[in-house]
């Protein structure tokens, strides 16, 4: 376990990917390890938690949407709204039901979170040639076009990356990435709350 330790000490980067195994969790120990590093987070969670950790919102990006972000449940419009700033819960357009605006609506607007996957990409280009940690936790397969392959491409692109995925079910490593990267079968979220 010090092995990460000494790599994210040693890193210029930091990449996190987040998936299932932190819904609903608390984030302070994740924040202790990312404290003063370059980093950003992609997460598939979409309970909204990660926004109220002290984590710098800046560095972090939920494609898959956030549940405390409300939508037109007909998508009559690309309006999102906080909750409860709608307060009768009705599109003020269509007068349908507010819903979640995340990828589980019937058409997901995606335009609450572009901006930051704007911010995200320009933030990872930066990261080509320099000391790159990327830890995936807790990503299964339910979405791996938003952070499992995404992240094995850079892995495999930044020679100077090192990639450590941590799933209880789910940490297989492609050979491509043998010798840059390590599977850790263990519930990713006890994992990083152990780290010395």
């Amino acid at each position: 376990m010090n092995g990460i330790r000494e790599r994210l000490e040693d890193s210029e980067k930091v990449l996190v990917g987040l998936g299932g195994e932190w819904r609903g969790v608390s984030y302070e120990k994740m924040k202790e390890l990312l404290q003063g590093r370059d980093y950003f987070i992609v997460t598939t969670v979409t309970d909204g938690k990660i926004l109220e950790s002290g984590l710098d919102p800046a560095k972090i990006v939920a494609p898959c949407g956030n549940e405390t972000w409300r939508q037109c449940s007909k998508s009559c419009t690309k309006d999102i709204w906080e909750m409860g700033e709608v307060p009768d819960g009705l599109c003020p357009h269509c007068k349908a039901p507010l819903t979640g605006n995340t990828i589980k609506a019937d058409q997901y607007i995606e335009e609450g979170y572009l901006p930051q996957w704007s911010v995200y990409t320009k933030w990872l280009t930066g990261t080509l040639n320099k000391k790159l940690v990327i830890l995936e936790l807790g990503v299964g397969f339910q979405t791996p076009t938003v952070v499992r392959w995404p992240f094995e491409k850079t892995a495999f692109f930044n020679q100077k990356s090192y990639m450590y995925r941590i799933n209880e079910k789910f940490s297989q490593i492609t050979e491509e990435l043998k010798g840059r990267a390590e599977g850790i079968a263990e519930n990713s979220v006890e994992f990083i709350n152990k780290l010395q």
